[in-house]
């Protein structure tokens, strides 16, 4: 299996389009955040992450997500994929990340032992002028359920 995509997100939708084929629209994508108050502040933002399974694969694969400060591990995701072979599937990734002051964590995502593909996740100071940020511990809408993988054709 390979990662297509791997996006912070405030939502996502699932549609249906012509022809059966299935639409995900993406809301609120994001590589930084303003921190909702003074730090430390601590946050639990979502990830959405598509991967592709070749026809030629099992269709079964595990997805880890490390959250990394520099060299320093901060928080670890890894869950189950299940995805039918020769179709495209995504999970949904959190992690209570902690900032003690404006930076940067990364996600290294990768499935099984492959490659990895990082996503970066920026604190800024906190806004003076405008309401606390998306990023929450509420769960993003769009049809998520928890489960491994969801699928399209």
């Amino acid at each position: 299996m390979q990662i297509m995509s791997a996006l912070f997100i405030e939502h996502f939708d699932m549609r249906q389009a012509a022809g059966g084929a299935a639409r995900i629209d993406l809301g609120g994508v994001h590589f930084s955040t303003a921190a909702p108050g003074p730090f430390p502040v601590t946050i639990t933002p979502h990830m959405l992450v598509l991967v592709r399974c070749p026809a030629s694969h099992t269709g079964l694969a595990a997805l880890e997500v490390r959250f990394m400060r520099g060299d320093e591990q901060v928080a670890r995701n890894v869950q189950p994929l299940s995805v039918e072979p020769g179709k495209f599937g995504y999970n949904l990734v959190q992690a209570e990340l902690t900032f003690d002051e404006p930076s940067t964590i990364e996600a290294h995502c990768r499935v099984d032992q492959g490659d990895v593909l990082i996503v970066p996740l920026t604190m800024n100071p906190p806004a003076e002028d405008s309401e606390p940020p998306a990023p929450s511990s509420e769960p993003a809408t769009g049809g998520w359920t928890g489960t491994p993988a969801q699928q399209d054709g």
